[in-house]
Order: C-alpha cells, then structure tokens, then sequence
C-alpha cells in the first residue's frame, strides 16, 4: 500500500516504482486476428485489470488523460499501478513522467507486455494510439482489455471521431468504460469564469445517446499543460486544485466501473464444451 507523500516530486518518483512506461516503435506490425485464441493465453501475469485510455483522433489530451488517471488511481484509489505507452507513432508518456532512456523497437506486443516483468499490479493503464486503424485493433484483440475509457473534446468534430472508436471497441468486444470530456471549458485565471471555446456538453449528449456512462469533464487550465511539459503531472504538483480532484473523481468511477464488470462476469453461465 502507498504511504501519503508531502513533497510533489517525492510522490513523483515513489509513483515510477508502482509504474512502468515503455516507448515503442515497432516494425512489420501485421494484424492478427484474436479468433480462436485461448482466453487465458491473452492474459499478463500478475495483472489484474488492463483498461485502454483511447480517443478517435489526436491532439484531444489522451495521453495527458492517461498520466493523470494513472497517479490518481494509485494516489487517490491506493492501487499498484502500471502505464504502458502504446503509441507507436508518437509516444508523449516519457516526457510527461520525466522518464530517461531510448526507445525500445519491438517486433510484436507480446514482447512490449508478456516479455516485461511488471510484478503484481491491481490496474495497468495502456495509453493508446490516436485513431481506429490496424495497431487500435490489434492492441485490442492481443490484449484482454478490462474495458476501454474514450477521451474527447465537447467539438462535434471530436466527437464524431470518438463515435467510431466506441464502434470500434464494440467490435472487438471490449467493454466501454464511459466517456470523458477534456478540455471542457476554459477557466479564467483572473475572473474564474468558464468559457466553453469547444462547445459546450457534447461529450455528456454523445454518452447519453450511445448509452454510455459519461465519467467526468476536465477543465482546460494552464498548469495541466506546464505540468506535462516538465515531466510532473497536475496531480502530483497540485493534488488540491480542482482538476486534481476531478482527476481522483474519475479514477474512483473507473474502479467502481471496472467492478460491477467484475460482478457481472462472475455470475455468466460457465460453457463447458
């Protein structure tokens, strides 16, 4: 269990023993498909829950999403945690963590997850490619996903984009965690007004009419930004903002989320062939 830290960078670096993050590029990617495989075998030792933080297009804050969900989910919900960084074009998840080292060139995932000693972990958080192309889906289909968390902005244009990796995730039968709207609104530094630059509650009305829990908003604030451009996430610099809080909110969601999907899963009809 983790022991309460004052020191921001101290809780920094005792987060970097519970997680892992691991830049990839890999090279003759081919899709396989998940047919006819053995459950069990898609399973990583020693990890219990496998969530994919995902949008349908780029630029939306995923991967600052995925950072800042990873520190509060072992922060705020006291869990061992792991972040994989799976964006194979553009991996962000080094400089946000303030991590060293060079990229490591794979030639498939099991290397990039089984080939890793990631101990015993309660949740490991995969920060996805931007998109709904072969990698998503391969990621999809060579991972058992607990459930996928999909991250827009309220512009109908995001959105749009978020619809098809909902689809997409359908397909490949991984359950939708919910919907979380970044960049909701701008809050003004010297007047604290809200101003809602994307629009405002498309990512609530997207979630409403798929059916869709919609998990929380976070607000577009400067230290967020600052915060992953020096390698120190907001949640770390500053766990008593209002975005830390709303951070650890979503967090708890995910976790509740994650176990009444347990629940469900344990009360399923065993097929015996």
């Amino acid at each position: 269990m983790m022991t309460p830290l004052n020191d921001p960078f101290q809780r920094l670096k005792h987060m970097k023993k519970l997680s892992r993050s691991f830049t990839v590029l890999c090279r003759d990617y081919s899709v396989q498909s998940g047919k006819g495989m053995n459950t069990q075998s898609l399973k990583i030792k020693g990890v219990k829950d496998i969530i994919a933080v995902a949008s349908g297009k780029g630029g939306v804050g995923k991967s600052t999403t995925a950072v800042n969900l990873a520190v509060s989910l072992a922060n705020k919900c006291r869990l061992s945690v792991g972040l994989l960084d799976a964006d194979v074009y553009g991996p962000s998840i080094p400089t946000m963590m303030k991590l060293q080292g060079k990229p490591e060139v794979m030639k498939a995932l099991e290397q990039l997850t089984r080939g890793v000693d990631w101990g015993n972990l309660d949740v490991l958080v995969v920060d996805m490619p931007p998109g709904t192309g072969d990698a998503q889906i391969s990621i999809s289909q060579r991972l058992q996903l607990s459930g996928a968390l999909i991250v827009s902005t309220p512009q109908d244009v995001a959105l749009m984009d978020a619809r098809r990796g909902v689809n997409m995730f359908s397909k490949v039968a991984v359950p939708i965690l919910g919907i979380i709207e970044n960049m909701s609104y701008f809050k003004c530094p010297h007047c604290n007004e809200p101003s809602f630059i994307f629009g405002k509650g498309g990512a609530r009305k997207t979630a409403e009419d798929m059916g869709l829990r919609f998990v929380g908003e976070i607000p577009l604030v400067e230290e967020v930004r600052s915060g992953s451009d020096d390698g120190v996430p907001i949640v770390v610099s500053n766990p008593d903002s209002a975005v830390a809080k709303s951070y650890g909110d979503v967090a708890q969601s995910i976790m509740s989320i994650l176990e009444d999907l347990a629940k469900q899963r344990d009360v399923q009809p065993e097929i015996i062939m």
